[in-house]
């Protein structure tokens, strides 16, 4: 009888005991605890395509100065240049580095400025790494992560030998970056400063955390004369279609008074013409077509009613414009080219090029 009641008190204090466990596990979880899930490691790694300056997430491949011509040519030309002399558009990524600088490691023009005031990627990035990271994941300008780890690696070769780096037979690869890395002309130029490569380092600023309502110190206001401000057409036009970066409407006169802290700080709402135009305008920004054409006005290549000007009449023009808008070209509107655009859909491509055949308006 008596081991009968123990057993019960027993059992029941173990009852007890765990209600207490499951309330105190009920009351520690957080409101979301339950939402979404843990990322699978294939989700993970299609994110983390980062290459570091010691190469660590460099993906094996190879790729030529031959092969990387011909890339840059159909895909990086219309906004750098044939030889990374740039155009209107970009500044040059090539110039302004010479022999010496790639014997030292660091670049002289970068100290005289009178004398060489444009400032060249390869006069200042230190580090290969850094161009082949950044071509990977932001180009082409209008499709993003379109390029192949070969042809990354040989549009990093193409670059590499415009500055005399490699020769012109060269082949660039993940076992002889490191060696190219030694000939980078600023490759001394970085400047290490030691507290924020620390976590627990003190930063290179002394403000305090704001995160809204936040006071802005002195004016902001653009550094272009009010006759640039379209020059290059309106720029909230031109939108593109990665990150988060949006125009101004560069058609409207600037800001006069100085932005307070209780200005938006973002851009204003899209104009008419872009938002409440015809379905095909939605689809000239979706498809970054706005980065190099603007509808009355030339930015890379002509205007979208230029084109429909030069065109009008022609009983084929519709299906030519496709055929121009997904395999590109060259020569019709001057030496730059048009890259190819395989990523704008059969459909999207007919209903621009209509748009176009019936005046772009």
């Amino acid at each position: 009888m008596k081991s009968k009641i123990q057993s019960t008190v027993r059992a029941a204090a173990l009852g007890a005991a765990l209600l207490v466990a499951g309330a105190g596990v009920a009351h520690a979880n957080k409101p979301w605890h339950d939402i979404g899930r843990d990322a699978k490691p294939a989700e993970i790694k299609a994110w983390d395509i980062d290459v570091r300056p010691d190469f660590v997430g460099l993906p094996k491949g190879s790729g030529s100065v031959s092969k990387g011509e011909e890339v840059w040519t159909s895909k990086c030309a219309s906004c750098h240049g044939d030889f990374g002399e740039s155009n209107e558009v970009f500044t040059p990524i090539v110039g302004g580095t010479t022999a010496k600088d790639i014997e030292t490691g660091r670049v002289a023009n970068l100290r005289v400025e009178a004398q060489y005031p444009q400032r060249t990627t390869l006069m200042k990035v230190a580090t290969v790494s850094t161009l082949w990271d950044y071509i990977n994941r932001a180009m082409p300008w209008n499709a993003p992560k379109s390029l192949s780890t070969d042809e990354v690696y040989a549009v990093v070769a193409y670059i590499l030998h415009l500055g005399n780096i490699v020769p012109a037979d060269f082949v660039l690869s993940d076992q002889n970056i490191a060696d190219v890395q030694k000939r980078m002309p600023n490759r001394n130029g970085m400047v290490y400063y030691e507290p924020l490569w620390k976590v627990n380092g003190k930063g290179d600023v002394q403000n305090s955390r704001c995160m809204k309502n936040c006071p802005i110190e002195g004016d902001i206001k653009s550094t272009l004369p009010d006759d640039m401000r379209d020059a290059h057409g309106n720029l909230i036009e031109q939108n593109r279609i990665i990150g988060p970066a949006r125009g101004w409407d560069t058609t409207q006169p600037p800001r006069k008074e100085p932005l307070t802290r209780k200005v938006s700080m973002a851009a204003p709402a899209p104009t008419a013409a872009v938002a409440g135009g015809a379905d095909a305008k939605s689809l000239l920004a979706k498809n970054a077509c706005t980065a190099c054409h603007g509808v009355a006005n030339k930015i890379v290549g002509p205007g979208f009613n230029e084109v429909a000007s030069k065109h009008k009449g022609k009983p084929d023009i519709e299906s030519y414009l496709v055929t121009k808008i997904k395999a590109g070209g060259q020569g019709v509107y001057g030496a730059i080219p048009m890259p190819a655009q395989p990523q704008v859909s059969d459909a999207d491509a007919k209903a621009i090029a209509a748009w176009i055949a019936a005046g772009a308006k």
